[in-house]
């Protein structure tokens, strides 16, 4: 499929981190992803009274922000701050800072519920009349561009910033963002990534789709029966890719997006929107469906969304390529999902091994069968070159990654 845009260099992911129901940090995840872990237990969050299980974070409420920035103090901004201190991230901004200047670092971070749970406890604190409590602050907390605000404080940024909310795809979309703006030379480096914590929206919502498992969510298991939520933060700083690079760095190279404007919440039953994306991400880095080694499926476990996938992944890679999804072990970070599975596409390039799917024991035959594709239960060592990474939102706003290793990419110009 030939894409009508203008090919966009490569960018150098520089420094990334993550923090999820696995671990704080890149190599509690990397140990986690090889060991096929799973992080999911039993809801006990807040006052939920749902029989599904959940990817928490623990000791988040435990986190405090600096003291000039308590006006922003709700869980999603204290998961922020928690991922921030993993794998040296703030030194890295600070470097950014410093040798590119303030106004020309880009801030593009998606989230889908933000700071909800604040409000969800704002009306649990109403007065006699209703009213809700005189401390509560919706646009430095619920409010998704709290998130931005945050970070740009909190990091010192003052070049163009914004919140993506295109559900799972949010912080997926954000890669593609920064490639643009520094393509179009508006900035010169670009913080990216994604935040998502639990509340009881989300919960409650998902179970009045009938789509929350009762028990560890199963992709593309032939008894998958629904999806487990989590929570999660993941970053990256991102500039142009330099002239000469260690072998196992890792760059971004393309991004697909598109909008299958199907159904509210169901995917289209082919995949159709899904498969444009692929192809537009293959099409932007000049790269065939045999190039790819491996893709991280968005792999929700839900009956649709996983057919779906899998019917266009098949079409599109067949079983040349090695696939899974990792929600078994995180459960669906929402907004924070297409942030987090990049991190892994990049642990997978970079420490030479292909992750599994946690949860998953029987492989359903119409999607995963032997004429399907080539997806994979248990982690593996192996030494991929380049990596997709599969986010699709409600109503189909769909986003694919492309990252491949620097000498891989080599290799192939």
């Amino acid at each position: 499929m030939a894409s009508n845009r203008p090919r966009l260099a490569p960018l150098h992911v520089v420094r990334a981190t993550a923090t999820s129901c696995l671990g704080s940090g890149l190599a509690a995840h990397a140990a986690a992803l090889r060991d096929n872990r799973c992080g999911l237990a039993r809801c006990e969050f807040d006052v939920c009274d749902l029989p599904t299980w959940i990817g928490e974070v623990r000791g988040v409420d435990s986190v405090g922000l600096p003291a000039a920035l308590a006006v922003f103090d709700c869980r999603n901004n204290r998961l922020a701050e928690l991922a921030l201190a993993q794998d040296g991230f703030l030194q890295a901004v600070e470097h950014a800072v410093a040798r590119h200047g303030a106004h020309r670092v880009g801030l593009f971070v998606g989230t889908s519920t933000s700071g909800m749970l604040e409000t969800e406890q704002a009306y649990r604190r109403r007065d006699a009349r209703g009213a809700l409590p005189g401390d509560f602050n919706y646009c430095a907390t619920h409010s998704t561009a709290s998130l931005a605000a945050f970070l740009g404080e909190r990091l010192g940024l003052r070049g163009p910033a914004c919140v993506i909310s295109s559900a799972c795809s949010s912080s997926a979309k954000v890669f593609a963002t920064a490639q643009r703006m520094i393509g179009a030379g508006l900035v010169d480096c670009a913080v990216v990534g994604g935040v998502d914590t639990l509340c009881l929206t989300t919960l409650y919502g998902f179970h009045s789709l009938e789509l929350l498992s009762p028990s560890p969510c199963r992709p593309y298991d032939v008894a998958r029966n629904g999806l487990s939520l989590g929570e999660a933060a993941a970053f990256a700083v991102l500039e142009a890719a330099p002239r000469h690079l260690a072998d196992d760095e890792v760059l971004l190279l393309g991004s697909g997006e598109s909008s299958d404007a199907h159904h509210m919440s169901s995917p289209h039953p082919e995949g159709l929107g899904a498969r444009m994306a692929m192809q537009q991400a293959l099409a932007e880095c000049a790269l065939q469906p045999s190039d790819i080694d491996y893709i991280n499926l968005h792999g929700t476990a839900t009956p649709s969304n996983d057919a779906a996938e899998g019917h266009a992944v098949a079409a599109l890679f067949g079983r040349g390529t090695s696939c899974n999804s990792t929600k078994g072990g995180t459960g669906h970070t929402l907004g924070a999902a297409g942030g987090l599975e990049a991190v892994f596409c990049l642990l997978a390039l970079r420490d030479g091994f292909l992750p599994g799917s946690p949860g998953t024991q029987v492989l359903d035959p119409a999607i995963a069968g032997p004429q399907q594709l080539r997806y994979r239960c248990a982690a593996e060592p192996a030494r991929p070159g380049f990596a997709m990474s599969n986010s699709f939102g409600f109503g189909g706003t769909n986003c694919s990654l492309v990252l491949g290793r620097a000498d891989a990419w080599r290799a192939r110009r």
